[in-house]
């Protein structure tokens, strides 16, 4: 409330003079664009894009105006919410949660950074469990996958791999997650198992996925040192961009790295080094 408060304030301040009906879109879109020269951060701004909107829509409800000017046309862009990103402590969490013939769902998502269409369709013959390599082919319910990226092997250690064998060896399967009989299931199910099992876990957001196991995924590769262009192949992302829009802020700051490589420069010249007065060599 105290928040909706302030946003009808800063709106009265600046449109609070004008009739309602008078109101034009390209007014509402001079705001927009005043409000983020005045130094709004962007998500500020969309929330008054957003507060404005409701106002006009309750008046055009009434009968107050006939047509509302605030659309998708006059609004800044939406900001970029930043995925979460679970704790390795979450993982196994919610791993343990499942039923046993579930638990590679979590395996799947959070080390191979699969999709759960891609997930609930993986069959054994999918990965290479002598080498330790999962090549995705197809996704549920048996379509090819969308682009040939996908389809990019990612290599997994060999204790992932006995793991994900389990459920092949106790059920003669042949995909890597089943059901309670053995059998493959629906990602619908696969996700209602992983719901129930998400609120047992303390600190997950209500909306927390199955997908978003890749970015524990993505946050794991980087934490260890890996280069955009490798996180970029483990996710199978088209494209280096696509990565670095979703993870970029997750590199470490190469502050003290960048000064240090300059230092290095500055000191040679400072001291450059001496050479020997008889062989002539540094």
């Amino acid at each position: 409330m105290r928040q909706a408060r302030v946003h009808v304030r800063v709106i009265v301040e600046d449109l609070g003079g004008r009739p309602l009906r008078d109101v034009r879109p390209s007014e509402v879109r001079s705001w927009v664009v005043a409000l983020a020269a005045r130094g709004y951060a962007d998500s500020y701004v969309y929330a008054l894009h957003r507060r404005l909107s409701q106002l006009f829509a309750d008046a055009q409800h009434d009968g107050l105006v006939a047509k509302n000017p605030c659309s998708r046309r006059t609004s800044p862009a939406a900001p970029k919410q930043r995925a979460y990103v679970a704790t390795t402590e979450q993982v196994w969490a919610l791993h343990d949660a499942l039923p046993e013939y579930f638990r590679p769902v979590v395996l799947l998502g959070a080390f191979a950074g699969l999709r759960v269409a891609e997930i609930a369709a993986l069959r054994v013959s999918d990965v290479d469990f002598m080498r330790g390599i999962i090549t995705p082919a197809i996704q549920y319910p048996g379509d090819e996958l969308k682009t040939e990226t996908s389809k990019t092997a990612i290599p997994i250690p060999a204790d992932l791999a006995l793991m994900l064998n389990a459920n092949p060896v106790q059920w003669g399967s042949d995909t890597i997650v089943v059901g309670a009989f053995g059998r493959p299931v629906a990602p619908y199910t696969i996700e209602t198992a992983f719901k129930s099992a998400r609120v047992t876990v303390e600190g997950l957001p209500e909306g927390f996925r199955i997908h978003d196991l890749r970015h524990y995924f993505a946050s794991l590769l980087i934490a260890a040192g890996l280069d955009i262009k490798t996180v970029q192949t483990r996710l199978r992302h088209a494209s280096a961009k696509t990565t670095l829009d979703t993870y970029g802020h997750m590199w470490p700051d190469r502050d003290e790295s960048s000064r240090a490589a300059v230092d290095d420069v500055l000191r040679a010249r400072k001291n450059p080094p001496q050479r020997d007065a008889e062989t002539g060599s540094i």
